[in-house]
């Protein structure tokens, strides 16, 4: 959300894709809707890529979480090569954009603190990237990532105080955060509990 705000004040509107389990949080739910956004079904993805593609097409804004999901370490996992094949297919550019600040707000595992906090948030996007029809999707996404990678260190060195032992501090930076190891198997797990209880509801148990 901060960083399509900075895309409302430039006077345009974002779609974003954004995983299917979100509309069952009643906010999240509202948000989708009121911005036209995009649930995407991550075993059955193909209608909603042909759908962020026509809208590139025809010169929206469509928002694009490259790791799937939300990072537990606050480093950058590792890349999904969407974002790119959507951005050559649609000829258009990828503008790199990073927030910081706002997992002190909301994130997997820790408080929600949506009131009028002060809490700083920063948005910083970098230049276009374009991608040919031709390129190599794999290639370009690890040159997406190291791009990312470069605006997240920087964003981090302007962001101010880091607090040791802080959640939504990276272990990187002395916070509590998991580690990127750390934090696969803690999503690994999360997932085989989710597809369990995926399994036990389509069998009526």
């Amino acid at each position: 959300l901060p960083a399509a705000y900075g895309v409302y004040q430039a006077g345009r509107r974002t779609r974003f894709m954004i995983k299917s389990e979100m509309m069952d949080i009643a906010i999240m739910r509202f948000l989708i809707t009121r911005t036209r956004s995009v649930p995407v079904d991550r075993s059955q993805g193909v209608e909603a890529y042909r759908g962020a593609v026509s809208a590139l097409r025809e010169g929206r804004i469509v928002a694009v979480y490259p790791e799937a999901t939300i990072s537990r370490s606050f480093e950058l996992k590792d890349f999904k090569t969407g974002a790119v094949r959507m951005a050559a297919e649609a000829g258009v550019p990828l503008i790199p954009t990073i927030v910081w600040g706002a997992q002190r707000q909301w994130t997997k595992g820790g408080t929600r603190d949506m009131g009028r906090s002060r809490i700083p948030v920063r948005v910083r996007y970098g230049s276009p990237i374009t991608v040919a029809p031709e390129s190599n999707s794999e290639q370009e996404t690890s040159r997406l990532r190291d791009v990312m990678h470069e605006q997240l260190l920087r964003v981090q060195d302007d962001y101010g105080s880091h607090p040791e032992g802080e959640f939504w501090v990276p272990h990187r930076l002395g916070g509590s955060a998991p580690t990127p190891e750390e934090a696969a198997v803690i999503e690994k797990d999360e997932a085989e509990r989710k597809a369990a209880a995926r399994e036990r509801k389509a069998n009526g148990e």
